[in-house]
């Protein structure tokens, strides 16, 4: 009998953090459904409302829902002055997600 291949789960981390008017925010494991509205509560924290720049690190993320990419380009359009976003470290298919909803057109996609 094959041993069965399978994705471990991992569990989705999401962690903000302020320096001055520099945000960073690191997102792990799956970012799906589930997390929807811990994420959505956690970006409209005051600290990330005054930022004029944000730093989104995805490089742990293993999966990214397009509800959960769609409330980053919410928080990041509402403004009238938008923060400056930059993505680092997204695999392929959290970048077409990323794409998908619209981020490439407001933020830095870097690989």
């Amino acid at each position: 009998m094959a041993a069965e291949h399978t994705t471990p789960h991992v569990e989705p981390v999401i962690s903000v953090s302020t320096a001055g008017r520099r945000a960073e925010l690191v997102l792990s494991g799956e970012i799906g459904a589930a997390v929807l509205r811990e994420l959505e509560q956690r970006l409209d924290a005051p600290a990330l409302a005054g930022a004029a720049e944000w730093v989104v690190d995805l490089s742990g993320v293993t999966r990214l829902d397009l509800a959960c990419a769609y409330a980053l380009l919410r928080v990041a359009t509402q403004t009238a002055r938008p923060p400056a976003v930059t993505i680092r470290g997204a695999r392929r298919g959290v970048r077409r997600t990323l794409h998908h909803a619209g981020l490439d057109a407001v933020a830095t996609i870097a690989e």
